[in-house]
């Protein structure tokens, strides 16, 4: 039986960056067995690492989404932001790439209240009723609908936990893989050298700060969820004649 192709190769895996660790004064020991090497003061991460956690990944994330389970896409640096809400809306997957807030999972209740008031805010600022408040109120109530848009907007139809998780940069997001571990929720992370691998259920090691690095390795993985998407469908469907 033949090994299952790579989902990307390793030269535009190189070309997007994605082995450019930190610099090496300011790693984590623990990412030793995925560094290739050292250029001047830069680790080299071995891209052959990179692409076995990306086929690792894959296989699991497809067989979630198969099973019609959520998957979180989390990754609120500035370099993610716009990859991470494309990528997830394009597998139609839940996602943070503003702010955690804390709680968003363990006190998932409170969350889920005030998306109600998200949605309440909505209500009025789209309708005629806000012209019954003053131009003061009117300012405040545009001021607070956009400052709870932006950070729960991509969770508004989550309505029950995620599986797991698709995180950029744990260290940066070190609250929210506090938050899946205390939960049991698995984590599949794009690690650079200076995180703590122990931390994450399915490591991608690679580049988190290059734009091109995190564009490619959420492409592959919202490939998967896609894939293991339409499976579901077409397995549905079958059942459905």
């Amino acid at each position: 039986m033949s090994p299952a192709p790579a989902p990307v190769s390793i030269q535009e895996l190189i070309d997007a960056g994605v082995h450019f660790g930190h610099r090496a004064a300011l790693w984590n020991p623990k990412m030793r067995p995925y560094v290739y090497g050292r250029r001047k003061l830069i680790h080299i991460i071995d891209v052959r690492e990179t692409v076995r956690g990306i086929l690792r990944a894959k296989k699991y994330l497809k067989q979630v989404a198969a099973q019609g389970s959520l998957i979180l896409f989390v990754g609120t640096k500035r370099q993610a932001t716009e990859t991470m809400k494309r990528e997830a809306e394009r597998c139609g997957m839940p996602y943070v790439s503003e702010r955690w807030l804390g709680g968003t999972l363990t006190n998932f209740q409170t969350i889920r209240s005030r998306l109600g008031r998200l949605r309440e805010l909505e209500t009025i600022i789209t309708g005629e009723l806000l012209n019954t408040y003053s131009k003061k109120m009117q300012s405040s109530l545009q001021r607070e609908y956009k400052k709870m848009y932006r950070n729960l907007n991509g969770i508004r139809e989550m309505n029950r936990f995620p599986e797991a998780m698709i995180i950029i940069d744990p260290k940066k997001e070190h609250n929210a893989v506090e938050e899946a571990r205390k939960l049991g929720i698995i984590t599949v992370a794009l690690i650079d050298t200076d995180s703590d691998p122990d931390l994450i259920d399915l490591p991608v090691p690679g580049n988190d700060d290059s734009i091109r690095s995190i564009e490619v390795i959420c492409r592959c993985l919202a490939d998967a969820i896609e894939e293991g998407r339409k499976e579901a469908g077409i397995q549905n469907e079958i059942a459905g004649r």
